[in-house]
């Protein structure tokens, strides 16, 4: 399974807005494993997936479930689309969220993020 969870500019903490974080970690886990390293992402802005358009090569596809701090609906249906699950939490430290996700246990709730509204009055005209 490749897990993906956005990240802060320093890769040390889940970031808030999936839809606009331009840092990924990649962990490949196969068997439910985690890769000893994750491999590090960085989209450019045309490859945010508020930007993104078309179904041509994106450094995140393939990507089965991505997790972030929070993200809109339009987010939710884009990644849909690409086969890949959205998880939403509240852990900040990225190596603890994917602990937790792999062991099948409940990852914190989500934090209070003024930007997920906007995004969701947003995604009401989304092309997603």
């Amino acid at each position: 399974m490749k897990i993906a969870i956005a990240t802060n500019e320093n890769w040390n903490a889940v970031a808030g807005h999936a839809g606009q974080s331009r840092q990924w970690l990649v962990f490949d886990c196969p068997s439910g494993q985690p890769a000893a390293a994750p491999r590090r992402v960085t989209l450019t802005k045309e490859q945010l997936p508020h930007y993104f358009e078309g179904d041509g090569p994106h450094p995140l596809r393939g990507i089965e479930l991505m997790v972030a701090g929070s993200a809109g609906d339009g987010f939710f249906r884009h990644m849909a689309k690409w086969g890949a699950d959205v998880v939403l939490t509240g852990e900040t430290d990225p190596r603890r969220a994917l602990e937790k996700i792999l062991a099948g246990e409940a990852l914190a709730d989500t934090r209070f993020d003024i930007t997920t509204t906007l995004c969701k009055l947003r995604d009401l005209f989304s092309r997603h």
